[in-house]
């Protein structure tokens, strides 16, 4: 079910009052124009007639169950605290018993919205994000010294290779980077060989953390 509340937003430029829906949760089976707003960022976005633009930081809850995915969004940028909120959905998640309503689902946790949009796109093109954060790692990795001012995500799948976008923050320029799909397939039949799991038994943060620990514990077969 699809879920929303009406929200008094005051505007912090110009101080203007005006109202927004926040969506706390989106079903697709219900409301498949919700999934198209939010892939399109018009879900939870504050626009005010002084031009201010934003993101209300509300948590959503998004389902798929076509996908077999749900995603729970919640706004954070301090990691320290957005490590104690996924340990919080975890624990809550297997006190209420609700995992036994999600097999052979995959369970993420997102705390950034561009991260949201990201998931939701790559299992509609029927790839897995744990695939593809080990690739993203690679892709980065071609230049090393510039790691730490590039982030690196999935664009788009094209004809027989998937697309990255590789923002540098220093050069501020962005730039594409295509991978053989055969690259995707060879990296998958590896993780799935050295025992990664593809369907969650819990909720799960697969992210460029992620995919260092894999790489970290599985450099034998990468």
């Amino acid at each position: 079910m699809s879920i929303s509340e009406k929200q008094t937003i005051k505007c912090p430029a110009c101080g203007e009052i005006s109202d927004l829906t926040v969506w706390e949760s989106i079903t697709v089976g219900d409301s498949p124009d919700l999934k198209a707003d939010l892939l399109a960022g018009k879900i939870n976005i504050f626009h005010c007639a002084c031009g201010q633009k934003a993101l209300f930081p509300s948590p959503i809850l998004y389902t798929d169950d076509e996908k077999r995915l749900v995603i729970s969004f919640s706004p954070q940028t301090d990691n320290a605290e957005k490590l104690k909120l996924f340990e919080e959905i975890k624990k809550s998640s297997e006190k209420s018993g609700e995992l036994e309503i999600y097999t052979d689902y995959n369970l993420r946790f997102v705390t950034s919205y561009n991260e949201l949009l990201e998931k939701i796109l790559i299992f509609d093109n029927n790839l897995d994000d744990k695939v593809l954060e080990v690739i993203k790692l690679l892709v980065l990795s071609q230049e090393s010294d510039k790691m730490p001012q590039r982030a690196c995500i999935f664009g788009k799948c094209d004809g027989g290779a998937i697309e990255f976008l590789v923002t540098d923050s220093k050069e501020n320029q962005v730039y594409t980077s295509r991978v053989p799909r055969e690259t995707y397939d060879t990296i998958e039949a590896q993780l799935r060989q050295s025992g990664v799991k593809f369907k969650s038994f819990n909720w799960e943060m697969i992210d460029a953390e992620f995919a260092s620990s894999l790489l970290r514990g599985r450099n034998n077969t990468l």
